[in-house]
């Protein structure tokens, strides 16, 4: 199970994803949704690994994610794009399908290099400072962008659209869809390999009694520093696919309403689950989607539904749980499928 339900997985989410929209089977709307679902996954899977594993509270995600944003749209679009900010592009815009990742990437160590300067100061301390400095983060970083006119300031940055336009005249291909498909497998694999291992152990520690491992000769201040550098630094990634999904971002983008976002997201599917944090992401933006009708009043429907959920579910979709911890069958459906196949390989 353990070698082969994850690659299953990947290949059915694959085949219902990225097939699909290759075959034009999915309109443009559906694979906006399909985008934005993947992209709030790798933003739920990376701030449970702080609020979750870690037993800490940051409540200004969004900062990083806006690091990120702008990170790789100020990178793709000086170097590719002719437009008002930077002038002509550099770069052919044959390279669009080579520098897109590369500028994701550049915009997660981005992320996580301003992690750096406030993980260093906040993990001096315990409590809720960091959630007090992430807060102030997140209020910094709206001001920051805002007067910073030669990226647009409060007027927002445009041009990703022609980046992305770009890559489909090259080669006919969902690339939003696909690279956020790759980038989701990479955050699952990544954050489920590193509380697995035994600096992850070491984390859930912390969680349950820092001074219990401090005492045990765990690097707490260490640790924590590197675990809130990962999950920002996957933020920053997700901000760079948020920025070409949606084409236009301005600081308002990345302000409290969507940290506020990613904190329902993962109090919704669990503390400490990654199978949570999947399906409280698929289930949150879907839900969006569908009070939109609703206009301002889904506002109203949205936290209602939250609140009832907690009354009833305070520990959230899965609470501590995996998928498979809550529906044991699938293992041995799996073991079943993985025999199947590999006997059919061999006969063949």
């Amino acid at each position: 199970m353990k070698r082969f339900g994850m690659p299953t997985l990947i290949g059915i989410s694959f085949l219902f994803c990225i097939v699909p929209s290759w075959l034009g089977w999915f309109s443009n709307y559906i694979q906006f949704i399909i985008t934005l679902i993947g992209i709030n996954i790798i933003l739920t899977v990376s701030l449970n690994l702080i609020n979750g594993y870690m037993g800490e509270f940051s409540v200004g995600h969004a900062a990083f994610m806006g690091v990120g944003a702008y990170t790789s749209s100020l990178l793709t679009v000086y170097l590719l794009t002719e437009n008002p900010f930077f002038g002509k592009a550099i770069l052919p815009e044959e390279l669009s399908i080579l520098i897109f990742p590369i500028s994701l990437l550049i915009g997660g160590v981005a992320a996580a290099l301003f992690s750096l300067l406030i993980a260093i100061p906040s993990f001096r301390t315990r409590g809720d400072y960091l959630a007090i400095v992430t807060l102030a983060v997140n209020f910094i970083f709206k001001s920051a962008i805002e007067n910073i006119d030669a990226i647009g300031g409060p007027r927002g940055f445009m041009g990703m659209g022609k980046v992305v336009k770009a890559m489909d005249n090259l080669v006919s291909f969902p690339w939003l869809i696909f690279w956020t498909f790759l980038v989701v497998v990479f955050s699952i694999f990544i954050i489920r390999n590193f509380v697995n291992s035994t600096m992850g152990k070491s984390i859930v520690a912390i969680r349950d009694d820092e001074i219990a491992s401090e005492l045990m000769t765990v690097n707490t201040r260490w640790l924590k520093i590197v675990a809130f550098m990962l999950s920002c630094g996957l933020a920053g990634v997700a901000g760079g696919l948020h920025a070409h999904t949606v084409t236009f971002i301005n600081p308002s983008s990345y302000f409290i309403l969507q940290s506020t976002y990613i904190l329902v997201m993962v109090y919704l599917g669990g503390m400490g689950s990654l199978s949570g944090s999947v399906i409280s992401a698929i289930v949150f933006t879907i839900l969006l989607e569908l009070l939109r009708p609703l206009d301002v009043w889904r506002w109203v429907a949205t936290p209602l539904l939250l609140i009832i959920l907690m009354l009833f579910r305070p520990t959230g979709i899965m609470g501590s749980r995996e998928l498979l911890d809550v529906f044991p069958k699938l293992k041995k459906y799996f073991s079943s499928l993985q025999e199947r196949l590999t006997n059919a390989f061999i006969k063949s």
